[in-house]
């Protein structure tokens, strides 16, 4: 059996694993590190594999799974609300009820009394938007010296224009652009795992070989150079979500590599500031091995 199609089973095998004792333990507290420890994927990896493949964060496949055999409990059963809320894994009966009116629209009392036909619409994934195909450059990257600053918050409403403006600012003020020089975003959190307010985004900014000593908020390090499938996605930064999706459903399972505990980059080819959203160029670094 080929290499690549041999990967592609394993990969196939440990989400199967994953969704199997999801299923077998709806009643028990499931943490993505346990899931992870499970999959023997990377930890730092774990939920956007998952993601990919199902077409919805973990979170939202859980709560689906727990809601759907409660459906079955209240339509099939006399079993009272409250067992139902602990046997699929709520520590409380009002946290159910919350979570069911959440995804139904009424209370599991209501449900029971009419037995509607019910669709899970609000966990159905939404149809892609990007007509992004994963072609990637297998390279070998060099480490890369750069300045930075460590934006926190939530990813949809971080203001990473104040970051850019900063570190370009310094680099201007320092001399430290040159005709090498590229613009690098580092994505340290999954927002389907890490809380809103928590997130970390690194703006980074080469300068080879330059000494500069770190100031205040400006800080210079090392990101870690290796293996990378290189992938160039042109469109607005709105659809990259979706991106990364297509590269873990489709690329990565079928490529032969597994992936590293190193984050993934992002390197932008042009401005924003003068570039229309769909003519946007970004250069996207999957660490593999």
């Amino acid at each position: 059996m080929p290499a690549k199609e041999i990967t592609q089973n394993s990969y196939l095998e440990r989400i199967n694993r994953v969704i199997t004792y999801i299923n077998n333990h709806l009643d028990s507290e499931m943490t993505i590190d346990k899931l992870a420890e499970i999959s023997h994927f990377s930890p730092f990896h774990f939920h956007r594999i998952m993601k990919a493949f199902l077409g919805e964060s973990l979170r939202s496949y859980i709560i689906r799974q727990r809601m759907e055999l409660s459906v079955q409990m209240l339509r099939y059963t006399t079993t009272p609300i409250a067992e139902i809320a602990y046997g699929i894994g709520y520590d409380t009966p009002s946290s159910y009820n919350k979570a069911f009116k959440n995804a139904y629209g009424i209370s599991p009392n209501e449900f029971r009394k009419i037995k509607p036909e019910l669709k899970m619409e609000k966990f159905i994934s939404e149809e892609r938007k990007s007509n992004f195909k994963p072609d990637a450059e297998i390279i070998n990257v060099e480490p890369k010296k750069v300045i930075y600053m460590s934006l926190f918050g939530s990813y949809t409403d971080m203001n990473y224009s104040i970051g850019w403006d900063k570190v370009c600012g310094f680099a201007g003020k320092n001399n430290l652009f040159g005709r090498d020089t590229e613009m690098i975003g580092v994505c340290f959190d999954d927002p389907d795992v890490t809380p809103a307010g928590k997130q970390r985004y690194d703006v980074c900014l080469t300068i080879g070989d330059k000494a500069i000593a770190p100031d205040g908020e400006i800080g210079v390090q090392t990101l870690e150079g290796g293996k990378f499938a290189k992938f160039r996605y042109v469109g607005s930064y709105d659809n990259l979500s979706e991106v990364y999706s297509i590269i873990f459903a489709e690329w990565l399972p079928k490529s032969g590599f597994e992936l590293r505990f190193v984050p993934n980059w992002e390197i932008y080819v042009n401005s924003p500031d003068q570039t229309k959203p769909e003519d946007l160029i970004t250069d996207i670094y999957i660490p593999i091995q």
